[in-house]
């Protein structure tokens, strides 16, 4: 008898029916082998009891309805505002389904003859049923010639609740159909004879009342009924979040060991900076710095994450955690993403600290070359006690005397190895980790999951809220007579342009065209600067100093001033074909005002709107609270795009678990990890083999991280 390992690692080529052609269909979606095919989860359900047949829809209905194409005709002869309608029938009557919006690309997904599940609201129109841009899914599907291939129609009609896969093209193509993969699956199902090799141990399964792993995947592929269903869901989100979480607490382990530097003492440096402020700190403020002050003291090397909102003062926290480390005659660096936002950290914190008798510098890639020998051998000898720069800082030649913290800002731009190599700069300095990225709760704990995390979830009392605008771009005129009062009165203003990839030039090119207008238009009212990407940092430079020190009144840019420029009497922000970015980028870029005492304004510039667009803008125009609008960007573009670098790469990885969804259930899950690792870091007790067994072969490539902080 072969063994059942054998066959759970047997290649998919193998499975009766798929051969090598289907087999690399398979493999483009992560299916290769057996039991990978069990893993490979449906993306929806049609559940036969909530369906409704056509001839017993009411007005106001909210359901799901199936049913064969019957016709598909296209109306209207002004190309935007074509409307598309789909005749939908079963046996008891006619049902019309209508798009008013992307007419003549949905034109091509229907086929009369295609077997169709529609969900959405029902109305009546000539007596008619008729459901506007409804939800739909095809239950019928055409091979690479056109030809028709099996429906699951017949199916609903058997009070089944039937999975659909998720089926992208490469698997339509080589004529694979959810029908075919239910087939496969059970097929998988039967080989293995129910010998499916349990992933948890028998306490937690009862403690956590937890469906077994075997009973889990039948249910969750051929369900019996929606409370099985849920439980079978349940618990394969929970495992799939529990090994996500023993990552997370194997690597807090390993920084656990990591001895640092012990800050005694908080000293002069400290309470004279303290003592300067014109103005008194938030309380959240305050109680990051206490939670940072016990960190930096504890003799273990500090790995946190401070989360603020714009213009929450997270520098400032940075600031003061430095002074504790010069206090106890440690150097410090400080690594940002960009020239422009090492420069303004460097300018604002010279300007603070050098009164102190402190010694600041600033290391970027573009430097004169005696500029630069001197700061790295400031950096040397120990005469610089703050080194503040770009990737600059962790090339080789950059030598420390003693550097005992290092804080890394807007984090989420750099990848694992640059912040590795910022570590590897001394013996386990402490880290500290900033972002003005707000990001939800169950995304914290996912993707920072082994850090230790502090928000600054309060803003300065003297700030005012933002007032936001959204406006159609023939009211442009408008907002740039709001732009003039606000120059009139002494302040100044962003006007800034999308600057993507794909249209890179055009978008410059639009930038640069509408930057001459502008400055035509202002010519006798004030001086008109261009800033972006391509211009040489002495330029770029030369460009932030004038709006900064307020010769320039109007900076019109790209989205190089996205983070972190500081102009605190800048008061009006005109955001130019705001529907092309992205809810964070236009939170982050709105952030660039209300930095002062005055009344702040932001006018968000549209052409056309998608529906997610529209609802992008209306968050903004409704909303100035960071962590709702990253909850809303999580919904609209899923968790892992909103990170950067690696950090998306764990996220996307989930299979099951939906990170909007499952915070009781990630919350449940870590803290069976962390318990558990905290009583068995070797997961060396009995019961704890198939634990060890399944991380060792699913997160080998990732637990690789656990030493890097």
């Amino acid at each position: 008898m072969i063994k059942q390992r054998t066959i759970r690692q047997q290649e998919i080529q193998y499975l009766k029916g798929v051969g090598p052609k289907k087999s690399l269909a398979f493999k483009s979606v992560g299916i290769n082998t057996f039991e990978d095919l069990l893993f490979y989860f449906p993306r929806t359900y049609l559940d036969r009891t909530g369906l409704k047949s056509i001839g017993s829809l009411i007005e106001g209905d909210m359901t799901t309805v199936v049913g064969i194409i019957h016709q598909v005709s296209l109306e209207g002869h002004v190309p935007r505002r074509k409307r598309l309608k789909v005749a939908l029938r079963d046996k008891t009557g006619f049902m019309e389904l209508v798009w008013f919006q992307g007419a003549g690309f949905l034109e091509k997904k229907f086929k009369r003859g295609d077997a169709l599940a529609v969900f959405g609201k029902v109305g009546f129109f000539n007596r008619t049923p008729q459901m506007t841009h409804p939800e739909f899914d095809h239950l019928s599907d055409t091979d690479e010639n056109g030809n028709q291939l099996q429906n699951d129609y017949e199916l609903f009609n058997t009070g089944q609740i039937v999975a659909l896969y998720p089926l992208t093209e490469a698997l339509k193509k080589q004529g694979i159909t959810s029908r075919i993969l239910r087939q496969k699956i059970k097929q998988v199902y039967e080989t293995l004879n129910g010998h499916i090799q349990e992933n948890l141990s028998i306490d937690l399964i009862r403690n956590y009342q937890l469906m077994p792993l075997c009973q889990a995947l039948k249910e969750t592929h051929f369900p019996t009924s929606k409370e099985r269903l849920n439980q079978a869901l349940y618990r394969l989100k929970w495992s799939e979040l529990f090994f996500l979480q023993v990552l997370f607490a194997l690597r807090q382990k390993t920084q656990q060991k990591r001895h640092a530097k012990v800050f005694e003492h908080v000293g002069e440096f400290t309470q004279r900076l303290y003592a300067k402020l014109p103005f008194e700190m938030t309380d959240a403020q305050k109680n990051v710095i206490r939670e940072i002050r016990k960190d930096l003291k504890s003799g273990i090397q500090m790995n946190r994450l401070v989360q603020g909102d714009v213009g929450s003062g997270k520098t400032l926290v940075g600031l003061f955690a430095m002074m504790v480390a010069l206090d106890n005659g440690i150097q410090c660096a400080f690594m940002a993403p960009t020239e422009i936002l090492a420069t303004q950290h460097y300018l604002t914190m010279k300007k603070m600290v050098e009164p102190l008798g402190i010694e600041v510098a600033l290391l970027v890639g573009k430097q004169r070359k005696k500029e630069r020998e001197n700061v790295l051998s400031g950096l040397s000898d120990g005469r610089i006690n703050i080194c503040i720069g770009t990737h600059a800082l962790i090339e080789e030649g950059v030598a420390f005397h003693e550097l005992g913290l290092v804080i890394i800002d807007e984090q989420h731009r750099f990848g694992v190895m640059q912040r590795k190599k910022m570590h590897e700069k001394s013996l386990n300095p402490h880290m500290l980790l900033m972002t003005a990225t707000p990001i939800p709760r169950t995304l914290t704990m996912t993707v920072y999951g082994d850090l230790n995390v502090s928000v600054i979830n309060e803003m300065p009392k003297n700030r005012k809220p933002i007032i936001t605008r959204l406006r159609y771009e023939s009211e442009e005129g408008t907002a740039f007579n709001h732009v003039a009062e606000e120059i009139q009165n002494g302040r100044q203003a962003y006007v800034v342009f999308p600057l993507v990839e794909e249209s890179e030039k055009m978008d410059l090119a639009a930038a640069k065209e509408s930057y001459e207008r502008i400055k035509a238009d202002f010519k006798d009212i004030c001086d008109v600067a261009l800033i972006h990407g391509q211009m040489k940092s002495q330029e770029k430079d030369e460009v932030m100093e004038r709006f900064g020190s307020g010769k320039t009144k109007i900076l019109v840019g790209t989205t190089v001033i996205e983070v972190g420029v500081d102009v605190p009497n800048a008061s009006i922000i005109l955001i130019e074909h705001a529907e092309r970015f992205g809810l964070s980028q236009l939170h982050q870029l709105r952030g660039r005002v209300g930095r002062g005492e005055h009344q702040s304004y932001c006018y968000l510039m549209y052409s056309k709107l998608s529906q997610e667009a529209r609802v992008r803008l209306k968050a903004m125009e409704e909303s100035s609270d960071g962590f709702k609008i990253s909850e809303i960007d999580a919904r609209l573009r899923g968790a892992g795009n909103i990170m950067g670098t690696e950090q998306s790469g764990i996220v996307n990885d989930l299979k099951i678990a939906n990170l909007n969804e499952d915070l009781d259930i990630l919350i449940s899950s870590r803290n069976a990890a962390f318990q558990l690792i905290e009583h068995d870091p070797e997961l060396k007790k009995d019961g704890h083999e198939m634990i060890k067994s399944y991380f060792s072969k699913h997160y080998h490539n990732k637990s690789i991280l656990a030493d890097i902080g």
